[in-house]
């Protein structure tokens, strides 16, 4: 069994830093309105770590297909909603650039849903995951 660590301080106002018990850390604060706006809200970065994971996962898959990709955009927009306070859906929309036919990137796509660790999170959390894909060819 793995364990990952985190530590998380309290800087200034609403202002932390959240680290990974190694040697990188990030500044999470609130929206001006409350905070001082210097970093991402936590859920916003757990949006931003969903879209992160997502494009790592592809990019591993692929390379591990042997699949050369020129780009990948992950973009990702997530609702939230103001009755639960977070997050209920994503809306991603992923853009390939590749020489591969449709169906090696729709394969690399389907693995990637299945073994991306932080979509499972948000799956088993009830979240509606959508996805809008394209190969782009030159």
């Amino acid at each position: 069994m793995t364990f990952i660590t985190s530590k998380a301080r309290l800087i200034k106002d609403l202002r932390v830093t959240v680290d990974n018990g190694r040697t990188h850390s990030v500044c999470l604060d609130l929206p001006p309105e409350i905070g001082t706006d210097m970093g991402p809200t936590a859920l916003e970065l757990g949006v931003m770590s969903f879209a992160g994971c997502f494009a790592t996962i592809f990019s591993l898959t692929a390379k591990k297909m042997r699949v050369q990709l020129k780009e990948l955009e992950v973009e990702l927009r997530a609702q939230k909603s103001e009755e639960t306070g977070t997050i209920i859906s994503a809306e991603f929309e992923i853009t390939v650039k590749s020489d591969a036919g449709e169906d090696r990137i729709h394969r690399i796509f389907e693995l990637t849903r299945k073994n991306c660790p932080v979509g499972k999170l948000f799956e088993q959390a009830g979240v509606k995951i959508s996805h809008n894909l394209k190969n782009v060819k030159d």
